[in-house]
């Protein structure tokens, strides 16, 4: 999605860069580093979320485009056609195709 160099350093210092302590008998202890990137309930989350559906919504429209896949057709009762290959809503993504070995 050609993000700027910059932009995509400060998101990897926010995913890399988290630590926490855990509370025993009202003392924390040393701060330890995560081992995984983003957490539950981390208000980046949803952000990076949309970023990487938005990145897979347009690869499947490029891979449509290049009939490297192959959607349904819908028609409605005007004859109006749509090819559908892939439907997201939320944190949902549904992609649609042909039964086909190409389309896997």
């Amino acid at each position: 999605m050609v993000f700027p160099v910059k932009w995509r350093k400060w998101i990897l210092a926010c995913v890399t860069s988290a630590t926490t302590s855990i509370l025993v008998n009202g003392s924390p202890t040393y701060e330890f580093w995560f081992s995984r990137g983003l957490r539950q309930s981390d208000p980046l989350s949803p952000f990076l979320f949309l970023v990487a559906a938005e990145g897979l919504n347009v690869m499947l429209k490029a891979s449509v485009d290049a009939n490297l896949f192959k959607g349904y057709l819908v028609r409605d009762m005007q004859d109006t056609q749509v090819r559908v290959s892939h439907l997201q809503f939320a944190d949902d993504t549904l992609i649609v195709g042909k039964k086909s070995w190409e389309n896997i």
